[in-house]
């Protein structure tokens, strides 16, 4: 993880935090307390966009099915393909 993030003591707290909540629920209670609806759309449909990227779908496509813009989807497929591994790790997890 980048340096900068692993060094702030705020975000590593967030990221102890969201790691306790224990189901769904909780944790859609605490986004929605601590995102706003068009923060919370945009983390959506870069979780949409990333498990189409992982299916190979090509990206007008999916820009088609997202509302996503091509340069939003080439960003959201580099994390996918060379980010931290979270991208993978969950859509492997997503898998079962």
């Amino acid at each position: 993880m980048e340096q900068e993030l692993e060094q702030d003591e705020g975000v590593r707290e967030l990221f102890e935090i969201i790691a306790s909540l224990a189901n769904g629920d909780e944790c859609a209670r605490f986004f929605r307390d601590l995102c706003t609806l068009n923060e919370l759309k945009a983390m959506a449909e870069r979780w949409r966009v990333a498990r189409m990227v992982s299916e190979d779908i090509p990206y007008r496509l999916i820009s088609q099915h997202t509302g996503a813009s091509t340069a939003t989807i080439t960003r959201i497929a580099h994390w996918v393909n060379h980010g931290e591994g979270g991208y993978r790790q969950m859509l492997e997890r997503s898998e079962v």
